[in-house]
């Protein structure tokens, strides 16, 4: 629910690739005044199953099986003194078009280093850190950094201690963020842990723009928990209300789902939410337009609640909470939708339903086992604090 609260972005962002012409208003005249915020419903009730009798299903011949790899380093080209590693690697157009295609393949995905095994590319851990998420076969995780929000511990009944031997709750901070939570008196003991996260230190953040950088962990944690068979993310502005794995019965292995995220509460239309964004000055106005212009030049359409051939209940996502399983094709998904908030802007709920339409139309035949759920379920899982302050754009 970021739209909630009002906040600026001013950052400059890596171009699509290539020049583009200027953008002209993407909306019609009577479309330019925003509709007044609806009134937001209340949590709604989930029939959550008793745990005791419920077991991982194996659903290994229902997920598309393929081989993804990642590109790990690129080497420096030639006669370009200009060249610097990116943590994102630098993927051309022709590298992003062949990487939504679903065939066995290496594509970028983050944590690329450069010619020298030792250059990083940033989001570096400690190898201690490093081995202890080797270790999680689910995640719960979450992200603080440049101390945008306080620490929120989940509910304790709803954490027992078999639990936590079952689930790793990770959470993410950068050296500025660590030392807001030490002067509060939040101090990690000798295993790292806050309660029941390990706090994870991250150094040398590969983007200026804090929001960006917070984009890795929410997209990426089939990257940081290699070993890991699920995983859910939670925004720092959130407080778990449930057991995790009642979420994943409930939101995966009841459905034979792969990949689940919240609707939007109110804007199911990717074009309201492009105008929402610049109404509240979310981010530079002509780089949301070039990247709009982007996607409908490749075929993204208005949303259309009647449409019986619509791809998505909503064209919008919540974001704040994201329940996955780490198949090929969640995996897939997840590395595509990070490499357009890297390519264009941090605003990831306005790649979304680009992303997930690309895919899906790239690959026809190949399932991917995708579900959206009400925003009041959302509410229900967990609960929604203020951020702790609304500048927190860049790296100081």
């Amino acid at each position: 629910m970021e739209d909630e609260y009002e906040e600026s972005e001013a950052m400059v962002v890596r171009r699509a690739g290539k020049s583009m012409p200027a953008v002209q208003e993407t909306v019609t005249s009577e479309q330019k005044h925003l509709r007044p915020p609806r009134k937001h419903r209340g949590a709604c009730e989930i029939n959550f199953a008793n745990l005791s009798n419920v077991h991982e299903p194996d659903n290994s011949l229902k997920f598309a099986r393929f081989d993804l790899k990642y590109v790990s380093k690129e080497e420096m080209p030639l006669n370009d003194s200009s060249w610097t590693p990116r943590f994102a690697g630098h993927q051309t157009l022709e590298e992003r078009e062949d990487s939504f295609r679903v065939a066995n393949k290496t594509i970028h995905c983050g944590f690329v280093r450069g010619p020298d095994p030792s250059e990083s590319a940033g989001f570096d851990l400690s190898d201690k850190d490093t081995e202890y998420l080797a270790g999680c076969r689910v995640a719960v995780s979450s992200c603080i950094f440049g101390k945008s929000d306080k620490l929120h511990s989940p509910r304790k009944r709803k954490v027992s201690s078999p639990l936590k031997k079952e689930v790793c709750f990770v959470l993410f901070v950068d050296q500025l963020s660590l030392d807001v939570m030490l002067e509060e008196g939040q101090v990690p003991d000798e295993n790292g842990f806050v309660g029941i996260w390990r706090v994870v230190l991250v150094s040398n953040l590969p983007y200026a723009d804090f929001r960006r950088v917070g984009k890795i962990p929410k997209l990426l944690s089939h990257r940081l928990f290699p070993f890991a068979r699920y995983s859910i993310w939670l925004d720092s502005k959130l407080r778990l209300q449930v057991n995790p794995l009642s979420i994943l019965e409930y939101f995966l292995w009841r459905g034979n789902h792969e990949y689940t995220i919240s609707n939007h509460y109110d804007r199911h239309c990717v074009w309201d939410e492009v105008q929402q964004n610049k109404r509240l000055n979310k981010f530079n106005h002509s780089l949301i337009d070039e990247q709009f212009l982007f996607y409908q030049q490749d075929g993204l359409t208005r949303f259309n609640a009647s449409d019986p051939k619509r791809l998505l209940p909503s064209n919008v996502p919540e974001g704040s909470i994201i329940v996955r399983s780490h198949t090929p094709m969640s995996n897939l998904f997840s590395c595509l939708w990070f490499n357009e908030v890297d390519r264009f802007t941090p605003r990831d709920q306005l790649s979304f339903a680009y992303t997930y339409m690309k895919l899906v139309r790239t690959n026809i035949g190949t399932r991917f086992r995708f579900a959206m759920f009400k925003d009041c379920e959302r509410k229900t899982i967990a609960k929604l604090y203020r951020h702790r302050q609304d500048d927190r754009a860049s790296v100081q």
